[in-house]
């Protein structure tokens, strides 16, 4: 890992990442794609030693209690994350502040700041998003070979939930010719539904290939997967959008059982459902924050 200044840490929409880079291993990840300009090598993590500070007077320049977003980029939750504290301490930021807070991870590292999120649950809100795609142990090790396999991530869930935290399902990537079964999406999903997930996020059966991150994808088919790639080639060469074979009945399966377990499957609604701001919950008082500038 090291370490770099950030001159600031808010996108427009109120997405932040501490880290750039990631150590998770897994074969498909987008995050590798070119077009988001990592100079560094990928598991050469950036840490943006100043985020929790630069945090804290980005969002007292906010007209409005914000849902703090992390995750979509690079997992807030690494292993060095232990060591740096930075998303605890960014969570504690927007407690501090009033606002509400979204994460997306991989990691049961977000166990450690239960406390601090299940205060945001309490005071604005919290939301906690795991990312699933494989059910099998063994499968589940070679596609994301140094996060913990899906049922252990599931338990998390449950916990967090648990605890008060509203939780949520990201089920994707599905890969072609290797997880894309109709027995694979079935345990995913009553997995889901045991552990009381009501909104699963689901952007297609397949998986999305950039510049960047398709060498490595392939790379890794020809290390894992001999011979795989010569077919992928051959069924969508240099293409963007890469489905599943099984796409469509696999996709009436989801909506299906989504449908008859109570579970959101539409993605607007889903969206709309998370990024739903702190205002938007009970109403607050200064008496549950005392002062904005004691962060």
């Amino acid at each position: 890992m090291h370490t770099v200044q950030a001159r600031g840490i808010l996108s427009a929409d109120n997405t932040m990442n501490v880290y750039r880079g990631c150590t998770h291993g897994c074969i498909y990840c987008d995050s590798r794609s070119r077009c988001y300009r990592i100079r560094h090598d990928f598991e050469d993590v950036e840490v943006k030693e100043n985020a929790a500070e630069r945090l804290s007077v980005e969002l007292a320049g906010r007209r409005e209690r914000v849902m703090v977003h992390t995750g979509s980029m690079c997992d807030p939750y690494l292993p060095l994350e232990a060591q740096t504290r930075l998303s605890r301490r960014c969570a504690e930021v927007i407690l501090q502040r009033g606002c509400a807070l979204s994460v997306l991870t991989k990691s049961l590292l977000i166990l450690r700041d239960l406390d601090v999120l299940c205060e945001l649950a309490q005071r604005t809100r919290c939301v906690a998003q795991m990312t699933l795609t494989t059910w099998d142990p063994a499968l589940c090790r070679m596609l994301e070979p140094n996060v913990a396999d899906t049922q252990a991530r599931l338990e998390t869930l449950c916990r967090l939930r648990e605890a008060g935290i509203e939780t949520a399902v990201w089920l994707c990537p599905i890969l072609p010719y290797i997880n894309d079964t109709m027995d694979n999406l079935m345990a995913l999903l009553r997995g889901c539904e045991e552990v009381g997930v009501k909104h699963i996020f689901c952007f297609g059966m397949g998986l999305t290939l950039r510049e960047g991150s398709r060498e490595y994808y392939y790379a890794q088919l020809d290390r894992l997967f001999p011979g795989l790639r010569a077919r992928y080639a051959k069924r969508y060469g240099l293409a963007y959008e890469i489905p599943s074979d099984n796409a469509g009945q696999l996709m009436r399966a989801f909506l299906d059982f989504g449908a008859g377990h109570g579970i959101c499957t539409d993605i607007r609604e889903n969206f709309a459902w998370c990024r739903r701001s702190a205002r938007e919950g009970r109403q607050l008082s200064l008496f549950d924050f005392g002062s904005p500038d004691r962060a």
